[in-house]
């Protein structure tokens, strides 16, 4: 019984965390440490995304895949990207009793998906960069989700879902990659890695629920060797320009 309760519990949670495309792997805790954490101001601003799905053929020169553009969700691709680092807001007392404002910025920034036709938030995610081996990272984790607050067994069973990307910022562009699904579980049942994790039979859908150590680790480990982790031939890529 407690299985099935699991099971029922994962599937509420892909539906509703943006990970039921199956394109990305998700993960119950974060990829990175505190200690890892790293802070990029040419990061903010306001981006653009396109589809960026390029694979190496056999002449070294990259070769669009035919179903690139099937991947991302019109939202993803439509909306203009606003990225900001997130400031804390909070009003203490001065000697003299009166109310004073303290900002305090935090070390990490959100992602607001702005429709184009009306300056309104679509969607939010939390995003926080870090680096590993020289290398730099993204995990990404709902803010919210649209019309979440009208279902009470939505509220009770909603969890913050972690995905990971690879960054790679050059002139006015980011390309970001995120870690497949399909591909981490290969990875996982021909034992080349060892996390652990939650398969849901009904989902037919894999969910890691290592710890962020146990993650950070499997990154040193394998994530910089392109015979592990091809971050040039993942299902879901970005490539995000610049407006301003």
């Amino acid at each position: 019984m407690k299985r099935k309760k699991i099971l029922l519990l994962f599937g509420i949670i892909l539906l509703i965390s943006g990970c039921s495309d199956f394109f990305m792997i998700c993960s119950l805790n974060p990829f990175y440490l505190d200690k890892n954490i790293t802070l990029l101001p040419e990061i903010e601003g306001r981006w653009t995304a396109l589809p960026l799905r390029l694979k190496h053929g056999k002449s070294g020169k990259e070769e669009e895949k035919k179903d690139s553009k099937e991947v991302w969700k019109m939202t993803d691709t439509t909306s203009v990207w606003k990225i900001e680092r997130r400031i804390a807001k909070e009003t203490k007392k001065t000697p003299r009793g009166k109310d004073s404002i303290i900002y305090t910025p935090l070390d990490f920034y959100t992602v607001q998906m702005v429709g184009t036709g009306a300056d309104s938030s679509l969607y939010q995610f939390k995003m926080v960069l870090f680096t590993v081996n020289k290398q730099l990272y993204a995990d990404f984790m709902p803010i919210d989700n649209t019309g979440l607050d009208k279902s009470r067994m939505a509220i009770e069973s909603y969890f913050r879902i972690h995905t990971l990307a690879r960054v790679s910022i050059h002139d006015h562009q980011t390309d970001l990659s995120w870690l497949g699904a399909e591909y981490m579980k290969e990875m996982i049942e021909k034992k080349r890695v060892r996390v652990n994790c939650q398969w849901n039979d009904g989902e037919s859908r894999l969910l890691l629920t290592g710890s962020p150590e146990q993650l950070t680790g499997l990154i040193e480990r394998y994530a910089g060797e392109s015979r592990f982790v091809d971050w040039e031939n993942q299902p879901a890529m970005l490539k995000l320009n610049r407006i301003n």
